[in-house]
């Protein structure tokens, strides 16, 4: 028998089959998008429009919401979520990556047993800790402090990139780690310098889910905070008063907080599916 014979059969391919699963694939999508647009276009009208039942999509259209959020000090929160999200995420990348390493390259003993008590430090809710956290902050004077913030979300979001590096870690042939041994690299070479560069998708999938966990975090935010430290989801929260809900500039605000997470989701998309497939179970 020909090497020709043995192949398998190919059987011939339904065009329509592939057209109809790309149209439903784009329904999906626009039905996850559709909130965002109505949301972007309700930002776009004044209150006395955006509170018409039914909505008007014919009102005109104007960016008077967002001027007045600059003017109400929306800068302020906003730079301080991205200062306490990235020292976080920041924080969070220079921790894991040693612990993954020690848990997946080169397993510590009773490497299973800290795994599980990083688990567990999960399992406590985070309002249980409020108030002795709040104590605490309050008696060394950082309360209202943005290093406060951005210290709760790193304890916060460690044991979570902890179990996603060391997922990727696990990938990664042990052969590159001995040669570098071999040609006498030391751990902090072999660490950022060998190992690092391989893992880039698994740490770029590690980062954004922690810049978009501390970015998104609320409760120590409205409670360890007061004026200067103000984050963007507490600032959101101020539009709904007693003297109603204020929809348009509430949808303005949202659409301009929503943005620094969505941009660095798209700019880091081919190796944030990378990233996740590493881990994948093969």
């Amino acid at each position: 028998m020909t090497a020709t014979s043995l192949r398998r059969p190919r059987f011939p391919r339904r065009p329509g089959r592939s057209t109809w699963l790309g149209l439903l694939a784009w329904a999906f999508a626009l039905l996850f998008v559709a909130p965002i647009g109505w949301m972007l276009l309700t930002s776009l009208h004044s209150e006395a429009d955006a509170a018409t039942n039914p909505p008007s999509l014919l009102a005109p259209l104007t960016l008077d919401q967002y001027r007045l959020l600059f003017a109400r000090g929306l800068a302020a929160p906003l730079l301080n979520s991205a200062t306490a999200s990235l020292l976080s995420t920041l924080l969070v990348l220079l921790l894991a990556l040693p612990a993954a390493y020690a848990l997946s390259i080169r397993p510590v003993e009773k490497w299973t047993d800290a795994l599980f008590f990083f688990l567990s430090t999960k399992m406590l809710p985070p309002v249980a800790a409020l108030l002795p956290l709040y104590l605490i902050i309050k008696d060394i004077g950082m309360l209202d402090n943005v290093w406060t913030l951005a210290v709760l979300y790193t304890s916060m979001n460690l044991p979570i990139a902890i179990w996603m590096m060391r997922s990727f870690l696990a990938e990664i042939p042990h052969e590159i780690v001995e040669a570098a041994q071999m040609d006498g690299a030391g751990l902090p070479t072999i660490l950022f310098r060998v190992i690092g560069p391989v893992a880039i998708p698994g740490i770029a999938a590690t980062s954004l889910i922690c810049f978009i966990f501390s970015w998104n975090e609320f409760m120590f935010a409205v409670n360890l905070t007061a004026v200067r430290a103000t984050t963007a989801p507490v600032f959101l929260v101020g539009f709904i008063t007693n003297e109603g809900l204020f929809l348009a500039r509430l949808c303005a605000a949202a659409i301009l907080v929503s943005l620094p997470v969505l941009i660095a989701g798209f700019a880091a998309q081919d190796k944030l599916v990378r990233g996740m497939s590493l881990g994948a179970v093969k």
